[in-house]
């Protein structure tokens, strides 16, 4: 009768195998490494060499090889969604290169949450951590389309567009809520619209991007042949109505009021504050600041208007 080794339960919990078996085949280093570690010696302390106390083998694999096909399995979903989430940076960095930058951060940021929702939350981060000296190592790059003097800001831009698309889709919204109609806008006495604070809708978000790779995305995710862009300084709003995720990009002034408001500055000062900026700035609200606040109204950036007391 085989006895187990004096480091090896008789008879584990089933709940014990599961976290162990967790342990060894979620570990990006691989399965040898799985089984050093902690997570998986606090469960059930075996090695290589007593694996079979755990794990049999068949006639064809051995307790090793076993185990390595969970953690295949379970890296190919993880590499899947990641394709999901980043479609446009698949497309443009190619699948065989994108898939080794994804497997990459998944050894940088290990999966740690209940949901596959947060996966790639830190891959832009990544993206500016891993920037690459030289820009034209075809190894780095296989042979997908690509400006060799600023290469990485574009991939950059583009992993930070496509994950906040995901954030605004699943984040919260004003579904079901109503939200500021143009008219409470220019209802308003010009003491109390200037003494008044806009509060933004929690899906929106402003960014500025060093390329306007919000056409680029929108061309791969519509499956239609996407050009590369010139570098351009963008403005891009982002924001979510009726579950759909919607963008448009801004003027540098509108965009700078935009984001005094958003952080709740009362209407008044900041439009003096933009204004202040340059004598263009100032013509450019006095023609415009109208229809902008008609076109936030339309597009739902705002969800009340609140008074001082």
């Amino acid at each position: 009768m085989m006895t187990s080794p004096p480091n090896i339960p008789a008879t584990p919990s089933l709940d014990q195998v599961q976290r162990w078996m967790q342990a060894v085949i979620f570990d990006p280093d691989g399965i040898e490494s799985g089984l050093a570690s902690e997570a998986a010696r606090d469960q059930i302390s075996v090695g290589l060499l007593d694996i079979e106390e755990v794990i049999d083998a068949s006639q064809t694999m051995t307790s090793v090889e076993r185990l390595q096909v969970y953690s295949n399995a379970y890296y190919a979903r993880l590499l899947e969604c990641m394709r999901d989430e980043f479609p446009a940076l698949a497309h443009a960095l190619g699948d065989e290169t994108f898939e080794a930058f994804a497997f990459g951060y998944l050894q940088s940021y290990p999966s740690s949450s209940y949901t596959l929702c947060d996966l790639g939350a830190n891959f832009p981060r990544f993206f500016a951590e891993t920037r690459p000296a030289d820009e034209d190592d075809p190894e780095l790059f296989g042979d997908s389309e690509r400006t060799a003097a600023s290469w990485p800001d574009f991939l950059i831009d583009i992993a930070t567009v496509e994950r906040l698309y995901s954030e605004v889709f699943s984040g919260p919204g004003v579904e079901g809520q109503s939200i500021l109609p143009p008219e409470d806008v220019s209802t308003l006495s010009p003491t109390d619209f200037a003494a008044a604070r806009l509060d933004p809708v929690p899906c929106l978000r402003l960014l500025k991007l060093r390329y306007p790779v919000h056409e680029y995305i929108s061309a791969v995710r519509h499956e239609t042949t996407p050009t590369l862009p010139e570098p351009a300084a963008t403005n891009l709003v982002v924001t979510r109505r009726q579950y759909v995720v919607r963008r448009c990009t801004a003027d540098p002034v509108e965009f700078e009021l935009l984001q005094s408001l958003q952080s709740g500055q009362a209407i008044g000062a900041a439009i003096e504050s933009v204004a202040s900026r340059s004598d263009e700035a100032y013509a450019i609200l006095e023609s415009e600041l109208q229809n902008w606040f008609r076109q936030w109204a339309v597009a739902g950036f705002f969800q009340r208007i609140e008074l001082p007391e």
